[in-house]
């Protein structure tokens, strides 16, 4: 685990630094160091704020907040191999090594009675064969998901477009408290940082980042879950569609590109991860 200074550095420099988070946290991974970057980018003077810094680090720890930087052993593995990876997660909960074998299941927040009902089938199913379950918290076919995941015993993991201290849609707040309790809920956002429009896509990136695979239950023309099929294919992870979604043609557009699976049945989700990862053909 990175020492408390090397983390203090790196929330001062996330605070104040002039690059995006996403070439520090190249810069720091690569360096092995995040002090070393800081007195580059700002000068040995920059390290008069490590005190504050750590000081905050404090808080959030007193709140039994995780907080997972790409220099600690223990940022997830799965996310480590992806080019946008963030350079930190504040975990509310615990991330567990067996959350390295998980499935993301995504859709519209606007389901019909029929896709609430198939995202549950679906999250049962990799539950019960072994898989923790991620999703994104949202109304609709992240809620059933996590849901189902919940009741059946098993773990699910929810990828927040929020701080952890906020919840969005505030009407998911006992969900996602329960989630802390009982698995995790992991977000790339500063604890406070409220929902934005572009926090969402980001959310997206970590949640195929985390997962094995991708599965999209239902989904409109305009749904985020096309951003994160797009996002898992350049992870080099496999999109699992449900085969009713090709009579939409973003659907039959997304199904000739490689990586993009049709499937009728959950299981047939799971036998081709297995099939894949047996041969090593995922990037994990």
């Amino acid at each position: 685990m990175a020492d408390a200074a090397e983390r203090a550095a790196l929330v001062l420099m996330l605070r104040g630094g002039g690059r995006s988070w996403q070439q520090y946290a190249d810069m720091v991974e690569e360096a092995g160091s995040a002090l070393a970057i800081l007195d580059q980018e700002l000068g040995m003077l920059a390290r008069t704020g490590l005190e504050d810094a750590q000081a905050e680090l404090d808080r959030w720890h007193a709140t039994g907040l995780g907080f997972e930087t790409v220099l600690d052993r223990t940022y997830p593995e799965n996310l480590r191999g992806v080019h946008d990876r963030p350079p930190f997660v504040f975990v509310a909960g615990k991330l567990e090594p067996r959350d390295a074998r998980s499935v993301a299941v995504i859709g519209t927040r606007r389901p019909t009675p029929q896709g609430v009902q198939t995202a549950g089938a679906v999250a049962r199913h990799l539950v019960g064969a072994g898989y923790t379950v991620i999703s994104g918290l949202a109304a609709g076919i992240d809620t059933s998901a996590h849901t189902a995941a919940l009741r059946a015993g098993g773990r699910t993991v929810a990828v927040i477009g929020t701080g952890v201290n906020h919840a969005y849609p505030p009407q998911n707040a006992e969900l996602q408290r329960t989630i802390a309790a009982e698995g995790a809920v992991v977000s790339q956002f500063w604890p406070d940082a409220r929902p934005t429009r572009r926090s969402f896509p980001l959310r997206n990136a970590v949640m195929s980042g985390l997962s094995l695979a991708s599965v999209i239950v239902e989904a409109s023309q305009t749904s985020g879950a096309r951003v994160q099929a797009r996002l898992a294919l350049a992870h080099g992870r496999p999109v699992f569609l449900l085969r009713h979604l090709l009579e939409q043609e973003w659907a039959r557009d997304l199904f000739k590109k490689p990586g993009t699976h049709v499937v009728n049945t959950p299981d047939e989700i799971t036998e081709t991860i297995e099939r894949l990862t047996s041969f090593n053909a995922l990037i994990a």
